[in-house]
């Protein structure tokens, strides 16, 4: 057994089944390994940037980390900018990163590039492995960083020699720790501010997609809140039968208009709006300079609790049908094309179901009355604004 088959069997030990590849020579001990599980599901890709692109969806939709396998530091570059939109969405994702065997380093080779730098500048964790007979507690540690916090990118870097020399046995990824939560003088804080005329909760992550999100209505609706989310998110349900949930919008012009009088914005997560860009004569945020903003539960805080804990403070009302979308279908456009047509078409037309992977920026804007209008789906956006993202997502 080598360092290469001590990580595989890490990985399926520690409930990591799926891998998304796209290796070079440096990786070939890694891929041979992978050969020999069957049950470890690889897949490759022939441009890293669909390799990254695939984990941030496959984190999205199934709450499950991916690895990816990648060909050192300029491998790794080529997958950055779908690994900066799978930071943005706060997706899992665990990098294994391949380089030359360490004593190579020391020549300059054509490959050789700085990979813990290009690392580290979208990691939250980075780790060279230097010693073959610790390539599987390394990897377990690995796993639980990128499942810690709600979803990490973790990146550890395997020199072929780690991978080829000999070592035995596996290990087992750690639960993550607990997720931190608010106190309670900011739950009740929190409350009383929403209790207020205008008020408004922000959130995001799973209570755009999951039944947090019934929570989330209940309990604005008791305490006369608005429900909103940020226009770029991970995933979120739209079409018949989802929850209303106000959606911020791309123009900082328009955001102006939305919060504008709010006395209050509690944030649950998600953080602090701002707009694309910076703009003369227009303000980094959206928020009113008078309304008082709460940061309750960041990103990477226990979310369900928080809400529940809200929820018991303010109480929770019936909802009824005013509270969800209605199936409206769009007529099938004719004429000239325009994007909101577009939307408009791909609305009349998509199944029940189905997944919207939306690479669109400002274009999205346009495309979304369409959409709203449409059979229930999923909708995947472009949260950190790098494109290139969809098709990738999409795998």
């Amino acid at each position: 057994m080598n360092g290469a088959e001590t990580l595989v069997k890490t990985l399926l030990a520690s409930g990591v089944r799926v891998c998304f590849a796209n290796p070079g020579t440096s990786e070939m001990h890694f891929v041979a390994a992978l050969d020999r599980h069957p049950d470890m599901r690889c897949i490759l890709s022939l441009f890293e940037g669909g390799v990254s692109g695939a984990a941030d969806g496959y984190f999205r939709m199934k709450g499950e980390v991916a690895a990816t396998l990648l060909h050192l530091a300029p491998g790794f570059g080529n997958a950055f900018a779908n690994l900066h939109n799978a930071r943005k969405a706060q997706s899992g994702v665990l990098n294994i990163m391949g380089d030359h065997a360490d004593y190579h380093l020391r020549f300059e080779a054509p490959l050789k590039g700085d990979t813990i730098g290009v690392s580290q500048s979208v990691s939250h964790w980075t780790r060279v492995c230097a010693e073959p007979g610790r390539v599987a507690s390394d990897a377990a540690e690995a796993i639980a960083v990128a499942r810690a916090k709600n979803g990490q990118i973790a990146t550890l870097i395997l020199p072929a020699n780690m991978a080829w020399d000999a070592a035995d046995g596996f290990a087992v990824a750690p639960r993550p720790p607990a997720l931190q939560r608010p106190s309670p003088a900011q739950i009740t804080a929190a409350a009383r501010a929403l209790r207020q005329p205008g008020a408004i909760l922000l959130v995001d992550g799973p209570v755009l997609w999951s039944d947090l999100g019934l929570l989330a209505k209940r309990l604005t609706k008791s305490a006369g809140a608005r429900l909103m989310q940020p226009f770029f998110v991970s995933r979120f349900r739209r079409g018949a039968g989802a929850v209303k949930i106000e959606r911020m919008a791309y123009r900082i012009e328009d955001n102006l208009k939305l919060l504008a009088g709010a006395p209050a914005l509690v944030l649950c997560g998600t953080t602090r709006p701002a707009g694309f860009f910076a703009y003369p004569g227009l303000p980094s945020t959206p928020d009113d300079p008078d309304t008082r903003l709460i940061d309750l539960c960041s990103r990477e805080m226990d979310i369900a609790w928080t809400l529940q804990a809200l929820a018991d403070k303010v109480g929770e009302a019936e909802l009824g049908p005013e509270d969800f979308t209605a199936l409206d279908l769009p007529a099938l456009p004719d004429g000239a094309l325009t994007v909101a047509k577009v939307g408009e078409a791909i609305g009349h037309l998509m199944p029940d179901n189905a997944v919207v992977v939306d690479e669109g920026i400002s274009a999205s804007y346009h495309l979304a009355p369409g959409l709203k209008r449409a059979r229930g789906h999923d909708a995947l956006t472009i949260t950190g604004g790098s494109i290139g993202f969809g098709l990738p997502n999409a795998v």
